[in-house]
């Protein structure tokens, strides 16, 4: 705009700006030195003044607001740090470096009382499911024994207040808490292996998974990124196709049961194989991821469509990771928010541990009544006690059974030869009548396949293919990496690590997480179209 055209205000400036005279020069100088962007803007403008003749100085004031304040509004944004992000939603890198040395102290005392807890429900589960566990009573012998046995696996825990967040961490801390269960029951253990070669083996076998776990985090370089319409399109197509495969699974079937009679019901379910697979990795990958990219866009409404479509998988598939599924996730969102990464990690496992041992304790003092038990059945013993126990099992039957030398794989079973049929699942449920149960990779990939003396090696080379899940995920938020993959840390708990990979989708979760916009998903501040 000409000067003749400009305000009357603007025109009655003074040829100079009282900001700028305010600023000692010696400031100006100090500031400079760190921000070399801002001297040479201001040696420009300088430049400028000192070529103009002094009239025209006189009548020509500065033309703008702009042009006096963006010399030191460049200062400013150079000399001072950005504004803080939320520790959940910044970026792995970022939020990594630093955890004050108070909050390390606060997570390693977070993680000793989770250790604790965890031995306290462990003599729970000893003293009200022996009978359906080989484990000999409560003693007070075989509690120090069982405390002698965890003190090595209680000074590994260092290692989770050092390292950053990644996927290897959540998944290493619960088969942390796995490890933990196997040495505190094994000196409980009725079967008549070798004890003390399992507990020494079980846990070289989470040392071994953890190191690349841990550490193997570095990036991978990205060749290919989904731009903000793409992504949009692979959400929408997530949601089609699960309500795809839900309509045609609810016409085989579709029916609600309640916990009780779930297992019952469940060895009626004939679904075919591809079926079974599509709801695997829809429940497992994609509806979690498409919920968690819907949380970060704050489209919530999408994201309880996801809740609600994943709850429906249940009167299917009849799983207890089906019916709790929303409510996990929800509890998950709920920590994500409003705590650090790994604090948020390790609380996902003491709070609910935690709950059922006070529901025991109110149950001891006769203030609930024994209903309250199915709470501690489903998630003290059923999902965090049963995987440690199933490595008991693992060891007594591949004591005096061949090893599977890795032919429990389906693929591999095709071309090579094998001396089990069915799956292994089935034979733990003949010679020990405890049902059809599935073990972690420390029991498959490890004890079944390779036996007690390389079960280590096993577990390093599974903890290799966890470090690609990190490099995969490495610049995304870890509230994104800690919601899309809350399903799936369950699954490995009780399963080998390929079916979780290729049943559960694992591997499609890790190349999502590959090709996910960190741009888009990483501040949450897109609006929604």
């Amino acid at each position: 705009m000409a000067l003749r055209d400009a305000p009357a205000a603007q025109q009655a400036e003074p040829d100079h700006s009282p900001f700028l005279s305010a600023v000692p020069c010696r400031t100006i100088r100090s500031a400079l030195s760190q921000a070399p962007r801002s001297k040479r803007i201001f040696e420009k403008f300088v430049a400028d003044q000192d070529n103009i003749g002094p009239g025209v100085r006189a009548r020509r004031s500065w033309p703008s607001f702009w042009s006096r304040t963006r010399f030191f509004v460049i200062l400013g944004t150079e000399r001072n740090t950005p504004a803080p992000t939320h520790p959940m939603n910044a970026s792995s890198d970022v939020a990594a470096v630093e955890m004050p040395a108070h909050d390390q102290y606060g997570l390693g005392l977070l993680i000793l009382c989770h250790i604790v807890t965890s031995c306290i429900s462990l003599i729970f589960v000893v003293e009200y499911f022996r009978g359906l566990l080989p484990l000999a009573a409560n003693s007070r012998d075989l509690i120090f024994a069982a405390v002698a046995g965890v003190i090595p696996c209680v000074l590994c825990s260092i290692v989770f207040t050092i390292r950053r967040f990644s996927f290897g961490y959540i998944l290493g801390f619960y088969f942390y808490t796995l490890i933990l269960g196997y040495l505190w029951l094994v000196p409980f253990s009725t079967f008549p292996y070798n004890h003390r070669a399992a507990a020494i083996s079980a846990a070289s076998s989470g040392i071994a998974f953890l190191i690349p776990a841990l550490f193997v985090n570095a990036p991978l370089p990205r060749r290919a990124v989904l731009t903000a319409r793409r992504l949009d399109a692979l959400l929408a197509a997530i949601l089609v196709l699960s309500m795809g495969v839900l309509a045609i699974g609810a016409t085989f079937r579709f029916q609600f049961v309640s916990l009780a009679d779930m297992y019952k019901f469940r060895d009626e379910i004939e679904l075919p194989r591809w079926l079974q697979y599509g709801i695997g990795l829809i429940s497992g990958a994609l509806l979690p991821f498409a919920y968690t990219c819907f949380v970060q866009l704050r489209r919530y409404l999408l994201a309880a469509l996801c809740l609600l479509l994943l709850v429906l998988f249940y009167p299917i598939s009849l799983t207890k990771v089906a019916l709790l599924a929303p409510g996990w996730l929800l509890f998950l969102t709920l920590l994500s928010f409003y705590l650090e990464a790994r604090i948020a990690v390790v609380l996902t496992l003491l709070l609910p541990i935690l709950a059922g041992v006070l529901i025991v304790l109110l149950y001891r003092c006769g203030l609930v009544s024994e209903k309250s038990f199915i709470y501690f059945g489903t998630v003290n013993f059923r999902m965090i006690a049963m995987p440690s126990s199933a490595l008991d099992f693992y060891n007594d039957f591949f004591a005096t059974h061949p090893l599977t030398h890795f032919c429990h794989i389906t693929t591999l079973k095709l071309v090579m030869s094998c001396p089990y049929k069915d799956q292994l699942s089935v034979y733990m449920a003949d010679n020990y009548h405890v049902g059809y149960f599935n073990a972690s990779l420390f029991a498959t990939e490890g004890i079944a396949s390779v036996g007690l003396a390389f079960a280590p090696l096993s577990a390093l080379a599974c903890g290799l293919i966890i470090g690609l899940g990190n490099r995969a995920s490495a610049g995304l938020p870890p509230r994104f990496v800690l919601l899309s993959s809350g399903l799936l840390v369950q699954m490995f708990m009780n399963v080998p690590l390929t079916v979780a990979l290729i049943t559960n989708g694992a591997a499609v979760l890790f190349l999502l997480w590959y090709i996910a916009p960190r741009d888009l998903l990483g501040d949450a501040k897109r609006a929604s179209p």
